[in-house]
């Protein structure tokens, strides 16, 4: 009996000190969005099969990420890798770097012209946050999209 109160004890202190360390940012206090530009700097696909897109290749995406009316120099960079699931559908997974923290998306996509992505988490300043991510493509050569964070808490 007194050693399942000492583990009972035990487990509701490890909790609330779990639950103190995983509160959301407190700069954050309500909605917000973010808008901003990428530009590719790297895209590579690997080829798992046939000469065709096909189920099990993967995308790679690396970008360059700008808000102009800050600077005019990267304000930080972004990783997307996307599986393909199906001959155009993918299956993706990204993070946003940004200075005061990074954003984590994740979701499915058919075409890189305009799509959406949940927010399913983030660090620093966007530690716990949730939403949606919409990408539209501004320019082709080279490509160049807005990218609109709708941020929750």
């Amino acid at each position: 009996m007194r050693k399942l109160l000492l583990l009972s004890g035990t487990l509701v202190g490890f909790a609330l000190l779990t639950g103190a360390v995983t509160q959301g940012s407190p700069s954050l206090t309500g909605p917000g969005t973010i808008r901003i530009t990428s530009l590719d700097s790297k895209v590579m696909v690997v080829n798992r099969g046939a000469a065709s897109r096909g189920t099990g290749d993967v995308l790679l995406v690396r970008q360059l990420l700008f808000n102009k009316g800050i600077r005019k120099t990267s304000i930080g960079h972004a990783e997307l890798v996307c599986t393909y699931t199906g001959p155009r559908a993918r299956q993706c997974n990204g993070t946003y770097s940004l200075p005061r923290g990074t954003i984590v998306v994740s979701g499915s996509l058919q075409y890189r012209d305009f799509f959406r992505l949940a927010v399913v988490g983030g660090t620093e300043l966007y530690d716990n946050v949730n939403g949606s991510l919409t990408v539209t493509r501004y320019t082709r050569k080279p490509r160049r999209e807005v990218l609109l964070f709708r941020l929750t808490i």
